[in-house]
């Protein structure tokens, strides 16, 4: 679960955003208040509100977002509890208080809303309510033994390693079993192992590097593997062709029937690689085609 709180001065528009009925909106925890409508619970609020002038900033605002599947075995009862656990963790429990859930997506999710000044006109605090809403989330999402923030973010972390790892693999395999020349031969072999190789071309008409598209992820090369970067990509392809992939009179490179101009520093890197392989093996140095 994914806590997020602020304080806000706008009480009634926002009150009216929470009690949208367009957004399936249901009352699911309410303290200190008998109104039944955004009116009628601002009225009170600033009833209370009044007792502390300084403080423009007067209503607190809360969104609390389980997982999608916990959302789903949620009642408003258990939603209700969860509001309960949250502001007493906060603090917030002995102040008028609202929350509503949203239903009309498939993330369900609350919008609570506290009147930050208490029944003696003292203002709560707000510095860090941001960092504290998503701490208090996590405990409370505990507590209740729902999925955590964190839980989802080493899952996803997991996820993204591993996408990566794959994607890294595919891109060793097709330079060692095809040995590309071109760039359109290194897109052609990557399509057939279902990744998309995307060049990314600025409007003066300049390579910028490549993004890769795979099992519903797309990542820079250089977030994939520092060997997938533009420089190394074209480094590899001018090796398995004995000399650089840029022509020699125009310093480009064609991409999908279209000749583009790498960066200054690729273009040098391309020519030094060149060079030292000449020297290396003792060859007559062609830069160009």
């Amino acid at each position: 679960m994914i806590g997020k709180g602020k304080s806000i001065s706008h009480t009634k528009a926002s009150l009216a955003y929470g009690w949208n009925q367009e957004k399936e909106a249901e009352i699911v925890y309410i303290e200190y208040l008998i109104g039944e409508t955004p009116n009628e619970i601002t009225k009170e609020f600033e009833l209370i509100q009044q007792q502390n002038c300084r403080c423009t900033n007067n209503t607190l605002s809360f969104v609390l977002s389980p997982t999608i599947e916990d959302g789903k075995n949620l009642s408003k009862e258990d939603l209700g509890e969860i509001v309960k656990c949250f502001l007493k963790e906060m603090e917030l429990d002995k102040r008028q208080a609202v929350a509503f859930v949203h239903r009309d997506k498939a993330h369900v999710h609350i919008h609570a809303y506290v009147n930050r000044i208490d029944f003696n006109g003292k203002a709560y605090p707000d510095n860090f309510i941001g960092k504290r809403s998503q701490y208090v989330a996590e405990e409370v999402a505990k507590q209740m033994e729902l999925t955590t923030a964190r839980s989802v973010q080493q899952e996803q972390q997991g996820v993204y390693q591993s996408i990566r790892k794959e994607m890294h693999k595919i891109h060793k395999d097709v330079l060692q079993e095809h040995r590309p020349k071109s760039i359109d031969t290194y897109i052609k072999h990557m399509k057939a192992k279902d990744i998309e190789v995307i060049p990314s071309i600025n409007r003066s008409n300049k390579l910028q590097g490549f993004r890769f598209e795979y099992k519903g992820h797309n990542l820079k090369g250089s977030e994939v593997h520092r060997s997938m970067s533009e420089s190394k990509i074209l480094q590899d392809l001018s090796k398995n062709k004995g000399k650089s992939i840029l022509h020699k009179s125009t310093n480009t490179v064609a991409i999908l029937s279209q000749s583009v101009e790498p960066s200054t520093r690729i273009a040098t890197k391309l020519a030094k690689q060149i060079i030292k392989r000449a020297i290396d093996t003792g060859i007559g140095i062609d830069i160009g085609y």
